[in-house]
């Protein structure tokens, strides 16, 4: 049975800091299934809403050569997606806030993936920049 890996995310203007995270979530097993945040819950989140909306954002990460599946996540914001997608492993941003113990009960494996650049390469960061 092939190990199937879930990933999380806003994605807001894809960046070289996302497709670190997504490439190295995707060694983790034999598939690699994206769960793009709705725009509801990222406003919910952090306050504000995203830069581009939920199809732009679900779209680029469509686009992702090592993604074999992107989905728009649940509105209101739940964890019933990853009973349905039943992963093996759920790889997490080293910045990302999640209810891990919700998300160990579902009896996958749950892997942090480390930071590219962080100072450079931050939606926070990159999407408040005038230059």
């Amino acid at each position: 049975m092939p190990k199937k890996v879930l990933a999380f995310g806003t994605f807001d203007v894809l960046h070289p800091g996302h497709e670190f995270f997504l490439e190295k979530a995707s060694c983790l097993g034999d598939s690699l299934t994206v769960i793009v945040a709705r725009d509801s819950n990222v406003k919910q989140i952090k306050g504000k809403p995203a830069v581009q909306n939920e199809h732009e954002r679900l779209n680029s990460v469509k686009e992702v050569s090592f993604v074999n599946n992107a989905l728009l996540g649940e509105e209101p914001l739940s964890y019933k997606i990853v009973e349905k997608q039943r992963p093996a492993v759920i790889a997490l941003g080293y910045d990302q806030q999640a209810d891990t113990g919700k998300l160990e009960k579902t009896g996958a494996e749950i892997v942090r993936i480390p930071a590219f650049k962080p100072s450079k390469f931050k939606s926070s960061i990159l999407n408040t920049r005038k230059d």
